[in-house]
């Protein structure tokens, strides 16, 4: 959630806003981000309730400060919107029949004792073909030895959404990238904390644009508009007049899809694992909503 940006400019003498730094404004605490690419001020609410100031180079703190207390109503507004959409995120408890989404779709997790059996192509990135996790003939296929510790079979979920997710993306930037006039970027799948995706620039200039494996259990219409978002801020950084501009000639009915992602987005599975007195046993009652949740990376 962000606001629409706000002018930034340094005056004689003031002190200017650092990258990195922790902004501290009437007991709101800010993580400063600065970037050359930036004219304005701009605050966005993230998922996990988190505050993220966006400066330009040349920003003044008393500026900032400014800033911060003129849209504290925006701010506590947001934050109590979040506090009640992060109550949805459900938590997995690894027994057999347990409901798993891959591309919007639901595939049933199956606990098996031995070897998960291949996929397609019958390895991971790395070329190894003994892996705790396999998508194999409609069902997820999860080692029982690794759904008994709960953070490793977390870890082992997790890697299988980065490698589909890696395999799956490859090729799927090029038509949006066009549509905006953009250079395509590399991609890569891996955990972002509570941010679907990022776009960064390297100290060469080249980019690269990273996606949560998370995303990946969105349906695909979903996961094409994070990337269609993510492409944008190559051309406009933020999320100003301009930037939505961008978006909607390349993707018209992208609001529309924003409120579907705010909406849906808060029930995808971010990794939290319920620990079973053994693994593979159904709880009694596996699909009670959590009463926290305890974050993401």
């Amino acid at each position: 959630m962000s606001l629409p940006s706000a002018p930034a400019a340094l005056g004689p003498g003031e002190e200017r806003l650092t990258e990195g730094q922790t902004l501290v404004v009437d007991g709101l605490s800010l993580h400063v981000r600065v970037s050359a690419r930036r004219a304005r001020l701009g605050l966005t609410v993230e998922r996990d309730a988190s505050l993220t100031l966006r400066t330009p180079t040349e920003c003044s703190l008393h500026r900032a400060e400014k800033f911060v207390r003129d849209n504290r109503r925006w701010i506590d507004s947001k934050l109590m919107l979040s506090e009640e959409r992060r109550q949805l995120h459900p938590v997995r408890s690894l027994y057999d029949g347990e409901i798993h989404r891959y591309l919007g779709r639901d595939y049933k997790l199956l606990l098996v004792d031995g070897p998960v059996g291949e996929e397609d192509d019958g390895h991971d990135e790395r070329g190894r073909s003994h892996v705790p996790v396999r998508l194999v003939a409609g069902r997820l296929r999860l080692s029982r030895s690794v759904a008994a510790d709960p953070q490793q079979a977390r870890k082992a979920i997790a890697a299988w959404y980065s490698r589909a997710g890696q395999r799956w993306v490859q090729g799927r930037l090029q038509p949006w990238a066009a549509r905006m006039g953009v250079a395509e970027p590399a991609v890569e799948v891996r955990d972002l904390g509570h941010r679907w995706g990022t776009y960064r620039t390297g100290p060469d200039g080249s980019g690269r644009v990273a996606l949560h494996w998370a995303v990946f259990q969105l349906p695909i219409h979903l996961i094409d508009y994070v990337i269609a978002h993510e492409l944008a801020h190559i051309r406009v950084a933020g999320h100003g007049p301009d930037y939505w501009r961008l978006l909607g000639r390349a993707l018209p009915e992208c609001q529309g899809l924003k409120v579907e992602l705010d909406e849906l987005g808060r029930r995808v599975w971010m990794g939290d694992v319920r620990a079973l007195r053994s693994a593979g046993t159904s709880p009694e009652s596996p699909h009670r909503r959590p009463r926290s949740y305890s974050g993401r990376e």
